[in-house]
């Protein structure tokens, strides 16, 4: 059987399905429903394998293309149109990768509500595969905006602390109302062109003025959604409010739907309105990356620090993507997939240190290389590719981004670097706070003091051995993207 779009969403359905219908009357019966869920999620990543090998990466345009029949009522014959490209697949590919680590390192974490906890992961997997396929712009924002469900009931059931609700509704409705106006723009685009089709878009010429309006409304959304400075505040609270499956899903993929439709819809569609914001947009990134990082120097919650790192390394995903040009496209793209890596492994390591001290203020801890030297290890590795440090994924895509902000103007590529200097001192002093020194009273008086098991190890490898294997040979996710990226290039002139 070939590899298709169609199998990679019927696997987590079916999946689904089974979840929904198994009882639950038994531990037995509660240790089936995840195991089929890390199952489904399994296959569901091969699958993905399947359509990467067989992809034609010299292909231009979109493969492995599926209609779905929404909506025929008179005239309005909507049939949205599915496929992916090479930015595309690469999205697909790291979500495939984070759900089954996601069940996996929640496997002992969640003690209620089991069924529903796989069933809202499976949701999530299937409504991403469809975000990042989908070649409709109203299909887009559906599922853009499907998301928030099963993510809010993730966070406001299974949060670990009693502001968890509190968390899940800024989370929604910070995102929800940023939503607002991009469903006002779409509408808009439809009535000027009579399609939402994606592909017929591409070729409709809008002007100057009305790309200007579009832009800013498009902005509003994937701005909350990134998150860009001023419009971050929901992430940090989020994060620490999430659990760990939580915590590693907005990381690793969800943040990325915002830069994902600058790259996919606004410099392609509108792509006047966003060389004439790009100037407010470099503002916004450099500011981002200047105010995360000394904002993270003085956080003392573990989870809180990772969440504004992620700011700082999303401006600098922001410079390449306005740079508009293919080293600065391509490099945003990389440096997304080497932060869904890397910031979902230090979001793991960080609740491994909670699940065994039940705290995750950084002044309770210090020497944990003396009983957990794995750990220890991994952490460190973790926070070097967090910091871009050489033979790292993060290295290469903050490289070329910040290479393609000083081509278009030295002060941003210098203050780009700026912060990414100030994430490395946070990074540092956060591991040598942790990790050295004589250890603390409270680590030590603590019985659960032990390294990592095998099912904490089985989740931080992946992801260990891909950050390493992108910082060396990256042509890897290169040569899936450079078709697609010129593509875009082209169309920005």
């Amino acid at each position: 059987m070939e590899a298709s779009l169609k199998t990679l969403v019927l696997i987590p359905t079916i999946g689904v399905v089974l979840a929904a219908v198994w009882p639950t009357q038994t531990a037995e019966d509660k240790e089936n429903i995840k195991n089929i869920g890390l199952f489904a999620s399994i296959l569901s990543f091969a699958e993905a394998i399947r359509m990467w090998l067989a992809f034609d990466q010299q292909l231009p345009g979109f493969q492995y293309l599926a209609k779905f029949e929404w909506l025929a009522i008179g005239q309005y014959n909507l049939n949205v149109l599915f496929g992916v490209d090479g930015i595309s697949l690469s999205f697909i590919l790291l979500t495939a990768l984070l759900i089954p680590i996601c069940i996996l390192i929640s496997w002992d974490s969640v003690k209620k509500l089991e069924k529903q906890y796989i069933i809202s992961l499976l949701l999530i997997e299937i409504m991403l595969y469809g975000v990042f396929s989908v070649l409709d712009i109203i299909g887009f924002y559906i599922l853009f905006e499907a998301i928030l469900i099963p993510m809010f009931i993730i966070i406001g059931v299974w949060g670990s602390r009693e502001q968890k609700i509190t968390a899940a509704y800024y989370f929604f409705f910070y995102t929800l109302v940023g939503s607002v106006l991009m469903l006002i723009s779409l509408l808009y685009l439809y009535y000027i062109a009579g399609t939402t089709d994606y592909l017929t878009l591409l070729s409709i010429e809008i002007d100057i003025e009305t790309q200007k309006i579009l832009f800013l409304a498009f902005f509003a959304s994937l701005a909350v959604k990134i998150p860009k400075w001023p419009f971050h505040v929901w992430l940090p609270q989020a994060h620490v409010e999430a659990p760990v499956a939580g915590s590693v899903l907005l990381a690793g993929v969800l943040i990325k739907l915002g830069s994902y439709g600058f790259i996919r819809f606004c410099l392609p569609i509108l792509p006047d309105g966003s060389k004439f914001f790009a100037p407010l947009v470099f503002t916004l990134a450099v500011l981002a990356i200047i105010y995360a990082s000394l904002t993270t120097l003085r956080q003392t919650d573990l989870k809180r620090i990772i969440a504004y790192s992620s700011v700082g390394h999303m401006g600098v995903v922001m410079l390449g993507i306005f740079s508009f040009s293919v080293v600065g496209i391509e490099g945003s793209i990389f440096l997304q997939i080497a932060h869904g890596l890397v910031s979902s492994a230090l979001f793991i390591s960080v609740t491994i240190l909670y699940d065994r001290f039940h705290t995750r203020l950084v002044k309770y801890y210090r020497g944990m290389t003396i009983t957990m030297p794995i750990f220890s290890f991994m952490f460190l590795f973790f926070t070097l590719a967090n910091i871009g440090t050489p033979l790292t994924c993060n290295f290469v895509g903050e490289f070329l981004c910040l290479l393609a902000a000083f081509e278009v103007n030295t002060w941003i590529g210098f203050l780009g670097s700026v912060g990414m200097v100030l994430s490395a001192a946070y990074a540092l002093f956060l591991y040598n706070r942790v990790s050295f020194g004589s250890m603390s009273k409270y680590v030590a008086a603590d019985p659960a003091n032990r390294d990592l098991n095998r099912r904490e190890l089985y989740c931080l490898m992946p992801l260990a051995s891909l950050a390493f294997f992108l910082g060396v040979y990256p042509n890897v996710v290169f040569s899936l993207i450079h078709t697609s990226t010129l593509s875009i290039v082209s169309v920005l002139g």
